[in-house]
């Protein structure tokens, strides 16, 4: 117990009462109260299989609170019998421009503010770029891209009010590289890379944090009948496709299951990357693939010098 000096404002003189009583509170509360003020706020969409899943479980279990979205609602029930009032699931097609603020409203209403906004939804087509339909790459582009752009516009005026935020997106390695059969989803990485960058320079005064999450070759459900999308195939690329995928196959992978951490502490960082590997095959390939487009670079330099010209005002 201890006292405070208490100036009376009617009589004019002071006189020590006691405290209030913090002896009840045990160690068990006090942790609680720690963990509510140092809990996290996700909003994740792409949460019903894969890493969205998985990030949000591990987010939930630590004692953030995670809103979780899927296009099937139904795929989150488990979450929010488990877990109860620190999470939400909301029913989101990303592609759909007014769900999706309508989701990101929902989840700030609930909750009172989103620390996190996690894109992860996202999924491949498989084929040859001489294979894919048109229609099949705008369908991918969709949601890869349009829809990840859909969930930011909606959270950005909630990320500023609030005072600040952090964007996060489940990029990949094939943002850097690219492989055949592939070379379509490889491109929406791309441009992927591309937004997030030139986002995270026009936010950053708002404080509003930008990242991508790049996994190498995980053992999820990449590329299968639930995530991926097979286009109509030729048969002049039959032998080329099969021996691709037996490489596919044969790949070293990783396990899933052991990223949360790595990626709760980029996202607990003051001052997290812009760009963060997950896994570790991704830095030599990346390596290698910029070693030699940069050899190539200097090796036609000046080619390229000569094509400058005169300098004009």
């Amino acid at each position: 117990m201890f006292r405070l000096d208490y100036k009376s404002p009617h009589l004019g003189y002071v006189r020590r009462v006691p405290a209030p009583d913090l002896c009840f509170i045990n160690n068990s509360k006090i942790k609680h109260m720690k963990n509510e003020l140092n809990s996290k706020t996700w909003f994740i969409t792409g949460a019903s299989r894969g890493f969205g899943r998985i990030w949000a479980e591990a987010a939930l279990e630590r004692g953030d609170r995670v809103a979780t979205t899927a296009r099937n609602v139904n795929s989150l029930s488990a979450l929010k019998e488990k877990y109860g009032k620190n999470v939400i699931t909301l029913e989101l097609d990303v592609t759909k421009r007014e769900q999706a603020k309508t989701a990101i409203n929902e989840a700030h209403a609930y909750f009172g503010r989103l620390d996190i906004v996690l894109n992860n939804a996202g999924y491949p087509l498989l084929g040859t770029i001489e294979e894919a339909s048109t229609d099949d790459v705008k369908a991918m582009y969709e949601t890869n891209i349009f829809g990840t752009l859909n969930v930011i516009k909606a959270a950005l005026p909630l990320l500023r009010k609030q005072g600040g935020g952090h964007i996060v997106g489940t990029s990949s390695n094939v943002g850097h590289i690219t492989f055949p059969v592939i070379g379509y989803y490889c491109s929406s990485k791309w441009a992927f890379e591309a937004i997030h960058e030139a986002l995270a320079m026009e936010v950053k005064d708002f404080d509003i944090k930008v990242t991508m999450i790049e996994p190498g070759a995980y053992a999820t459900e990449f590329g299968g009948p639930e995530s991926g999308k097979m286009a109509e195939g030729m048969e002049i690329y039959s032998a080329f496709k099969t021996q691709f995928f037996e490489q596919l196959k044969n790949m070293e992978k990783g396990d899933p299951n052991a990223t949360p951490q790595a990626l709760f502490q980029v996202v607990d960082a003051e001052n997290p990357p812009l760009r963060f590997h997950l896994g570790s095959h991704n830095l030599p390939l990346v390596r290698a693939a910029y070693e030699e487009r940069l050899a190539l670079w200097e090796k036609w330099d000046a080619v390229s010098s000569s094509a400058q010209g005169a300098v004009l005002q």
